[in-house]
């Protein structure tokens, strides 16, 4: 039988290595919060233009809210994992370590890679908005939502309604009013219309506004790849000690009151001979 010196000194590292993994995965559970709310943030906040520009808008937003959610049910699972000592779970939350670094680096890629691309996909959506206009839901709707909320009108000026179907039959649309009532003979007349309507076109508006939302997103992503890649040389470090949880046996050795007294330490996992000896 060991020395007790060795029993007494197990303990309290087995208790250090939890006391790591726990830490980790609390703080690896509020990145996941915070990914989680950019992303709600950003799904909310780009919804109308990312409707306007249904065919080719980003993922990012989707990407981060479905990473998040994951991160937060990982990051309780792994303090469980963690405090029942239970050698599956630490080896699933190991894995899971490295696809989580790789969905927050695709969610800041896929921000990035829309960003630079954003203005030549706004025009194209933007025009064929305008000439869709009120025949077609999605683009009627996000497009009255810009207009209205922004206090822009047309692309690049309300004069860009001019010539279009819609405008043929009813003027400019009620959405571009920067008054409370705008008069219809007003809104077929692009000089009446002048002092009651917005004058700015949506365009420079709303390409601004999108990209300082998706550069949030994507340096948000960038942000906490770079962190959880910082804390383990971090996740290294991490991986290094659950695979050293997975080789602590720990072995109770019960006295004469059936109390549970002593833990080892034992690398390889020691005989079935060596147990009984050890009883």
């Amino acid at each position: 039988m060991s020395p007790p010196s060795r029993r007494l000194q197990t303990k309290p590292v087995i208790t250090c290595l939890k006391t790591f993994l726990i830490s980790y995965s609390l703080i690896f559970w509020a990145t996941g919060v915070i990914l989680l709310a950019v992303g709600v943030w950003g799904k909310v906040s780009l919804e109308n233009y990312l409707a306007l520009a249904a065919d080719q808008s980003t993922n990012a937003p989707y990407v981060l809210i479905g990473t998040g959610a994951c991160i937060i049910v990982f990051g309780l699972f792994g303090c469980f994992a963690t405090c029942r000592g239970s050698p599956w779970m630490l080896k699933l939350y190991a894995m899971f370590l490295t696809l989580v670094f790789l969905a927050e680096l695709v969610a800041g890629i896929s921000g990035f890679i829309f960003r630079h691309e954003l203005k030549h996909i706004l025009d194209k959506a933007f025009t064929t908005a305008v000439k869709q206009y009120n025949t077609t839901d999605s683009h009627h709707n996000a497009l009255d939502t810009i207009q209205s909320t922004l206090g822009c009108c047309g692309i690049n000026a309300y004069t860009d309604w001019n010539g279009t179907a819609y405008f043929k039959e009813n003027g400019i649309p009620t959405s571009c009013c920067k008054i409370k009532y705008c008069s219809p003979e007003s809104l077929k007349d692009l000089e009446q219309a002048a002092t009651e309507v917005y004058e700015q076109g949506c365009f420079s508006v709303v390409s601004t506004k999108m990209e300082a939302n998706l550069g949030i997103i994507a340096g948000v992503s960038f942000g906490i790849a770079f962190f959880q890649m910082c804390t383990s040389r971090g996740k290294d470090f991490n991986v290094f000690l659950i695979i050293l949880l997975l080789r602590v046996h720990v072995y109770c050795f019960r006295d004469k009151n059936n109390t549970c007294c002593f833990f080892y330490l034992t690398y390889p996992m020691p005989t079935k001979q060596k147990r009984t000896a050890m009883n």
